[in-house]
């Protein structure tokens, strides 16, 4: 707390291009406190589905500064960071409920590839070359997709590595 029992107001850090782990790791090792909120999210890769973990916000974290006690000096020459973000020449504060929004929000939240009602386009295997419906997923590698055959609509189980979005 400082003098006027205020607390420490949280900040927006603008970091260089994928290097919002390395900003996060060296502005705390510099004392700073600081938050990256990350989300898991489905991607294609080898052509196999796979869960991974992502910032929430491509390029930006957190910090928490004093403002009347804290040298903020260090942070724009910090490893990882571009910039504190600024209004003119005013820092942007972020309401700190944002935060602990953010900080409160559960882990499971998964960013999948497809959404129910997407449109897909059948990418390899023996109905290469159609398009569907995405309808829901299936355990970890399949997906229900609702294709036209024969100008019925028919309700398929699919590798989700030969769907791609139309």
């Amino acid at each position: 707390m400082t003098a006027t029992n205020t607390p420490p107001a949280w900040y927006v850090v603008h970091t260089k291009p994928r290097q919002e782990t390395r900003a996060l790791e060296n502005l705390q090792n510099q004392g700073f406190h600081c938050f990256l909120p990350t989300m898991q999210v489905q991607k294609l890769r080898n052509q196999k589905v796979q869960t991974i973990t992502e910032p929430m916000f491509s390029r930006y974290l957190f910090i928490q500064l004093d403002d009347t006690t804290q040298n903020w000096g260090p942070i724009r020459s910090t490893l990882g960071v571009s910039k504190l973000v600024s209004f003119g020449h005013q820092p942007a504060k972020v309401p700190p409920e944002f935060i602990a929004f953010l900080q409160e929000a559960p882990p499971e939240a998964l960013e999948r590839m497809f959404a129910p009602g997407d449109s897909v386009h059948i990418a390899s295997g023996p109905l290469k070359g159609l398009e569907g419906q995405y309808i829901a997923h299936d355990g970890e590698t399949r997906a229900f997709v609702l294709v036209d055959l024969l100008g019925q609509p028919q309700k398929l189980r699919m590798a989700v590595e030969s769907l791609r979005v139309a």
